[in-house]
C-alpha cells in the first residue's frame, strides 16, 4: 500500500483520537469504535493507518488522517488524543507535534509504558501551556486493548471528567460489573501504579517458574503432569490469569519435536525494563521489594550466558543426600507444600508492591486509594487474580493499613503456610535448586515480624568507621562514640 491519502476529515467530528497504529494502538482504537465512539486515527506512516482501516474499518466509525494537524482538527473539543508510540524520544516528539496544534484545555494521553518521572516532567511542561497531560497505564496486552484492559489513568480531575467515561466504557468489567478503570491520582500516579503492577507481575511469574522447577527437578514430574497441577490450583485460592496460562503452556506439545513445548524453549528470559524501574524506584524510596528485585535479577542471571557457561563443571553443588527427590507416597504432600509456598510468596509480592504505591503516594501527594487499585486489577490485566477482592476488603477495613500481610485475613492465610514454606525452601537449598523469590520472600517475612534485627550491629559499624551516629533503645537522642579515642559517648543532637 503506497502513496496513501485520506480526505480531510470534518472539523470536530471525532470523540477521541489515537495516533500510533501498531497492534496496541489499533486495538485500542477498535475497542473505542466498537463501543460506539467516533475515533480519529493517525500514524506517522499513512500506510499503516490505511491497512488498519482496510482490515477493520467496518467495526465502527473511524476518521483517518494523513497530516497530524488534520488529525487534531478532527477532534471535538476539548480534544482528547491518545498516543501509542515507542517510549522515550518518540513520545516526546509526538507530544510536541500534537501540542503545537492544540488549544487550552485539550488533553494528550500517553497509554504506553512510560517512566513515571517522564510523565511528571511532561505533565508539568504541558500544564504551563494550558494543556492536560494524562499518563495512563494500560494492562492486558494486545487482547486486553481490544476486548477490555485494566486502565490506570493519572492527570487532573478535569481531564478524567472528559476521558473517564470513555475509558470506563472500554475497560474490562469485574464480576460485579465494576469497570477496571479509575482516576489514580495527579501527574505520574497512573504510570507509577502501572510500573508497580508490572513489578508484581515479574515476581508472580518468577514464583510460578520456581514452583514448576521444583516439581520438575525434585519431584521428577513431566511438564504435562505439572500442567495438570496448575490447572487444579487455578480452581482454588491461587486462581489467576498467570496460573491459567501456565497450565496451558505446560500441557502444550511442540509440533516440530513432539516434546513438551517448555522443554524446547531457551532458558533466557527477556525484560523490557519495568521490573528494573520498580526496583530502582523502591530503593530510592526505601521500600524493600525483595520478591520483585529477585525476580528481576533472576531474569538477568538467565541471560548471563558467559557466566553460566563458566560455572558448568567448575562449581560443585554439594547437595544434601536425598534432597533431590521424594517417593511416590510423599509426592502429594510435597506438591501441597509447594502450593502453600507459592501462595505465601505471592502475598508477600503484593504486600511489597502496595507498600511501594503507598510510600510514593505519600511522597508525591497523590492520595492513591489502594483498595481501588486492587479493584481495577480484578479483570483485564496480567496479574488479575481471585484474591484481589481480599486486598480491596483489607484496605476498606483500614485505609491506613501499614502492612498488607498484617491484615487479619492475610495474616491468617500466611500463618497456615509458613511451615510448608520453610520446608520447600530448605528442600530446594538442599537439592541445589535456586529459588530466589521463594527464599527472599520468606526472609522478608521473617525480617518484618522480628522484634529486633541485626541492623543494630550495622549501625554500630557505621558509627565506628564513619561517625554516622546511632540511637539508643533506652534513652532518646542521637549519639556518637569516640572509637579512635577514649570511646566516650557524646550526644550529637544537643
Amino acid at each position: 500500500m503506497e502513496n496513501v491519502e485520506f480526505p480531510t476529515p470534518e472539523a470536530g467530528i471525532a470523540d477521541i483520537g489515537v495516533t500510533g497504529m501498531g497492534v496496541m494502538g489499533s486495538n485500542l482504537a477498535r475497542n473505542l469504535a466498537r463501543n460506539g465512539y467516533k475515533v480519529a486515527v493517525h500514524n506517522r506512516t499513512p500506510q499503516r493507518t490505511g491497512a488498519m482501516i482496510a482490515e477493520h474499518g467496518s467495526e465502527g466509525q473511524f476518521f483517518p488522517s494523513g497530516p497530524i494537524e488534520d488529525f487534531v482538527r478532527s477532534l471535538s473539543t476539548p480534544r482528547v488524543a491518545i498516543i501509542m508510540v515507542q517510549a522515550g524520544a518518540a513520545t516526546d516528539a509526538v507530544i510536541e507535534q500534537l501540542a503545537t496544534h492544540m488549544d487550552t484545555g485539550d488533553i494528550i494521553v500517553d497509554c504506553g509504558n512510560a517512566q513515571y518521572e517522564d510523565t511528571r516532567r511532561r505533565e508539568a511542561a504541558l500544564r504551563e501551556r494550558g494543556l492536560h497531560f494524562v499518563g495512563a497505564g494500560v494492562s492486558g496486552g494486545e487482547e486486553g486493548a481490544l476486548l477490555g484492559p485494566s486502565i490506570m489513568p493519572g492527570g487532573t480531575k478535569e481531564s478524567y471528567d472528559r476521558l473517564g467515561p470513555m475509558f470506563e466504557a472500554i475497560a474490562a468489567k469485574a464480576p460485579d460489573g465494576t469497570p477496571c478503570c479509575t482516576h489514580v491520582g495527579p501527574d505520574g500516579a497512573g504510570h507509577f501504579v502501572k510500573m508497580v503492577h508490572n513489578g508484581i507481575e515479574y515476581a508472580d511469574m518468577q514464583l510460578i517458574a520456581e514452583a514448576y522447577d521444583l516439581m520438575s527437578r525434585v519431584l521428577g514430574m513431566s511438564a504435562p503432569e505439572i500442567g495438570e497441577v496448575f490447572a487444579q490450583w487455578n480452581d482454588g485460592e491461587l486462581g489467576s490469569y498467570l496460573i491459567e496460562i501456565t497450565a496451558e503452556v505446560l500441557r502444550h506439545t511442540d509440533a516440530r519435536t513432539g516434546k513438551p513445548f517448555v522443554d524446547i524453549v531457551l532458558d533466557q528470559a527477556a525484560q523490557k525494563g519495568t521490573g528494573a524501574w520498580t526496583v530502582q524506584t523502591a530503593a530510592g524510596l526505601g521500600v524493600p521489594t525483595t520478591g520483585i528485585a529477585e525476580a528481576t535479577f533472576a531474569r538477568s542471571l538467565s541471560g548471563s550466558v558467559a557466566q553460566r557457561e563458566a560455572a558448568q563443571g567448575v562449581l560443585p553443588a554439594h547437595t544434601t543426600p536425598g534432597a533431590d527427590g521424594v517417593n511416590e507416597d510423599d509426592r502429594a504432600a510435597a506438591i501441597e507444600d509447594i502450593r502453600l509456598a507459592l501462595y505465601s510468596s505471592k502475598m508477600i509480592a503484593y504486600s511489597q508492591g502496595f507498600e511501594l504505591i503507598r510510600t510514593a503516594s505519600d511522597e508525591y501527594g497523590w492520595d492513591i486509594d489502594l483498595g481501588a487499585m486492587a479493584r481495577i486489577w480484578r479483570e483485564g490485566c496480567i496479574i488479575r487474580a481471585r484474591f484481589l477482592d481480599r486486598i480491596t476488603e483489607a484496605y476498606e477495613r483500614n485505609p491506613q493499613l501499614p502492612l498488607l500481610i498484617a491484615d487479619e485475613y492475610f495474616a491468617g492465610e500466611i500463618s497456615k503456610s509458613v511451615a510448608a514454606w520453610r520446608r520447600v525452601v530448605a528442600k530446594a537449598v538442599g537439592a541445589g535448586i535456586p529459588v530466589p523469590a521463594f527464599a527472599s520472600s520468606l526472609s522478608y517475612y521473617d525480617g518484618v515480624r522480628s522484634p529486633r534485627l541485626s541492623a543494630a550491629l550495622i549501625q554500630a559499624q557505621r558509627d565506628f568507621f564513619g561517625a554516622h551516629t546511632y540511637r539508643r533503645v533506652d534513652v532518646d537522642g542521637v549519639y556518637h562514640t569516640n572509637w579512635s579515642g577514649d570511646r566516650r559517648e557524646e550526644r550529637q543532637d544537643g
